[in-house]
């Protein structure tokens, strides 16, 4: 963390924020911060609030909003939060649980859902209370999978509200995989390129 800014109260120094390396806000609710693997990435304009655990090697980019405040959020390892997704829980009812390898596409809304390991959702998606989408599924760019619905692994859902679509193919189950490898990759190409590196391989 680069920098934590507090105010006064009662005379005392209380923190009002933490930023990342990369400038992104951490800032609690109720006393529970934010938790951030040491190699994780937060980047700048991201906000995370309350109990909300980051695990090794995850990104959370720019402008994403995740607060866990009236319950927990989770972001398992290697998994990847694309620019300006937000997601958010249901009160003492739904958290928000992300597996390993997920990648969640730009301008995605998730409450109070679970993303299981190697589950894909497109972009503009929108997972709502009590969802499931399994390792391997795929919910596609634009849907909206509403209340309670399970997408099954292996499967590509589609539209709003979403609709079982067809089985995905072995190779889009491949390259779905691959991209959280390249994700933290491109982080780690970032976070070189913000302290003033340069890599003798840049990536891509």
């Amino acid at each position: 963390m680069s920098e934590t800014i507090s105010e006064q109260r009662s005379g005392v120094a209380v923190p009002l924020f933490r930023d990342t390396d990369l400038g992104g806000r951490l800032s609690p609710f109720k006393g529970v911060w934010p938790r951030v693997a040491d190699d994780a990435f937060v980047f700048h304009g991201a906000q995370l609030v309350g109990d909300v655990d980051v695990g090794a090697g995850a990104s959370v980019w720019h402008n994403c909003v995740v607060r866990g405040d009236v319950n927990y959020v989770r972001i398992g390892a290697r998994s990847n939060i694309q620019d300006g997704t937000v997601i958010h829980v249901s009160t003492n009812t739904f958290p928000t649980v992300i597996g390993r390898d997920v990648l969640v596409a730009h301008g995605v809304l998730l409450h109070g859902c679970t993303l299981e390991d190697y589950a894909f959702v497109g972009m503009g998606s929108i997972v709502m209370d009590d969802c499931v989408v399994e390792g391997d599924a795929m919910l596609a760019a634009g849907a909206m999978l509403t209340p309670g619905r399970r997408i099954r692994a292996g499967e590509l859902w589609a539209g709003r509200p979403a609709k079982f679509l067809r089985p995905l193919r072995d190779e889009e189950v491949a390259k779905n995989r691959s991209m959280a490898e390249h994700y933290r990759r491109l982080a780690c190409q970032h976070r070189l390129d913000a302290s003033g590196g340069t890599a003798v391989d840049p990536y891509p």
